[in-house]
């Protein structure tokens, strides 16, 4: 008896996925939740499931391939689970024989049909998907990586790229310079990856359908850094590990000066606007795939640590790419934070259906006047970007001014003002 299976619901407004890598081959035997093959959707990587043990009879969807939810990605032959699959299945598969062992970064031939037996340690070990690929990308193995830091051993995408960063080792005296290879292209021609596809098409709709303007301000760091510096080892033993950063202190400045203009947490649809009584913060994430804006949902009620501990989890899913969907969705407004690589400023795009988005950007010691006199004080500049179809300037600016004053003394955030 064979049982289909599907590519399950994606999440909301995804109806489509890319076959990304099948992770069982033709004739493997598997397991009952085993992980069978990798989509990537126009927002993240998911895998699909076994629904039952057996033996893969038949691939239906080949890799690089389009597919609707609800359609029909593979067979499963559940009466082979107990027998040898049959060499039937795949005709043109080499003869069964030992192979030896690759050289280091050279991929392994492809394995005979049917099941193999494998050393408990490969499945101990095995790269998760997002892993996988960039493995199969790089000049690595998994063998070169070991065990990884993932659960029961598993390789993450962090460990790849930690390993890829390690200092390479002393080398023997290069042999003198060679000339260009000459048959080597001057170009590479590469298909851009459906989350790549997506986040260049939201971006373009955005500077087409919105009336965006971009506000700046600056903000004095000087008490912020004082107060962390106070409390931070304090803060790390009270909540278990949670470190105290500056992104949850302007999550909570945003929170308070949201309230006071809705407007900048509102969203267009139609001719209606719409007004959110919540906070759904979309916090952006550089990570290997490209920027994704992971949301912390009603952070409004949450606290610092709170917010410093989904914004942590977020961080690492993000690296070992961990995210699901339902992280991405239902975000009311953003924050993106180009200080962390350099920036001192920059205009932040909107991220649709959002009306507005607060860019931070580097820390930098400047001579400012204080009460007369000439202080070097840390500070940041910051920049709202916002659709002038629903905020006006008045608006963008004195929330702004509110987010600063939160920031510059967060007495005023524990005291709600």
């Amino acid at each position: 008896m064979a049982t289909e299976i599907v590519v399950p619901t994606l999440g909301e407004s995804v109806t489509t996925a890319t076959v990304a890598r099948w992770i069982k081959q033709l004739g493997d035997t598997v397991a009952a939740d085993e992980p069978l093959v990798e989509l990537e959707t126009d927002k993240v990587t998911v895998e699909v499931n076994a629904t039952a043990a057996g033996v893969l009879s038949s691939i239906v969807v080949p890799e690089g391939t389009e597919v609707d939810v609800g359609a029909v990605l593979c067979l499963i032959d559940v009466a082979g689970a107990a027998a040898p699959a049959p060499a039937a299945l795949n005709p043109a598969a080499p003869e069964a024989r030992p192979a030896a062992n690759p050289p280091a970064g050279v991929n392994p031939p492809p394995r005979p049909l049917g099941p193999v037996s494998r050393p408990a340690a490969a499945a101990v070990h095995a790269p998760l998907p997002a892993a996988a690929k960039m493995i199969a990308e790089s000049p690595v193995s998994a063998a070169d990586i070991g065990t990884g830091t993932g659960k029961d051993g598993r390789i993450t995408k962090g460990d790849v790229i930690d390993f890829l960063n390690r200092p390479a080792p002393a080398a023997a005296p290069a042999p003198a310079a060679k000339a260009p290879r000459q048959d080597q292209p001057r170009e590479e021609r590469v298909k851009m990856t459906r989350l790549r596809r997506t986040i260049a098409m939201r971006l373009k709709e955005a500077q087409n359908n919105a009336a965006m303007l971009t506000t700046f301000n600056e903000v004095d760091m000087t008490a912020i850094m004082a107060l962390r510096t106070e409390y931070r080892d304090a803060f790390e033993k009270k909540h278990k590990g949670v470190r105290l950063g500056f992104m949850s202190v302007f999550v909570r400045a945003c929170c308070v000066a949201l309230k006071e203009f809705p407007a900048v947490n509102a969203e267009i649809d139609g001719d209606d606007v719409v007004y959110k009584n919540f906070v759904n913060m979309g916090i952006a994430v550089g990570g290997p795939s490209g920027l994704v804006v992971p949301v912390i949902r009603d952070c409004d009620q949450l606290g610092f640590a709170g917010i410093e501990s989904a914004i942590s989890n977020y961080g690492k899913r993000a690296r070992d790419g961990g995210m699901k969907l339902d992280d991405l969705t239902g975000g009311t407004f953003s924050i993106t934070n180009g200080g962390i690589y350099g920036s001192l400023m920059s205009t932040p795009i909107l991220n649709p259906p959002q009306s507005a988005i607060l860019g931070m950007h580097k820390i930098q010691d400047r001579p400012m006047a204080i009460a007369g006199k000439v202080e070097i004080r840390p500070m940041m500049y910051l920049a709202l970007s916002y659709d002038h179809r629903i905020v006006d300037g008045k608006e963008a600016v004195s929330f702004l001014v509110r987010v600063k004053e939160g920031v510059e003394d967060p007495r005023r955030l524990l005291l709600d003002l």
